[in-house]
């Protein structure tokens, strides 16, 4: 058995909106955590973006609410995406998205 999971909160950076050609809603937002966490016994700062796609109807009742500046705790899978330029970067398919307020 494999296991694909990721739980991470952030500020959202950037966010739009999108129908694909079949016709399905998708949001993808640019996701910025900062923390702190130990690491051998020492504080470490930690950093990251990372990009969120949340695919499906099942998000319409949040996507509105979805802007720079907002708070969220995202989970879900990760998956390799390969840009138009031929890079390929680990992206976070959401499974569930709470707004932290």
């Amino acid at each position: 058995m494999t296991t694909n999971h990721l739980e991470l909160s952030g500020k959202i950076i950037r966010c739009r909106h999108f129908r694909s050609p079949a016709g399905i809603e998708h949001t993808v937002i640019q996701l910025e955590h900062k923390s702190q966490r130990f690491e051998a016994e020492l504080p470490r700062n930690v950093y990251c973006l990372l990009q969120v796609v949340m695919s499906g109807e099942r998000f319409n009742s949040v996507t509105e609410k979805l802007k720079a500046g907002v708070d969220v705790q995202v989970s879900g899978f990760l998956t390799l995406q390969q840009s138009r330029n031929g890079q390929s970067r680990l992206v976070l398919h959401a499974e569930n998205v709470e707004l932290k307020i």
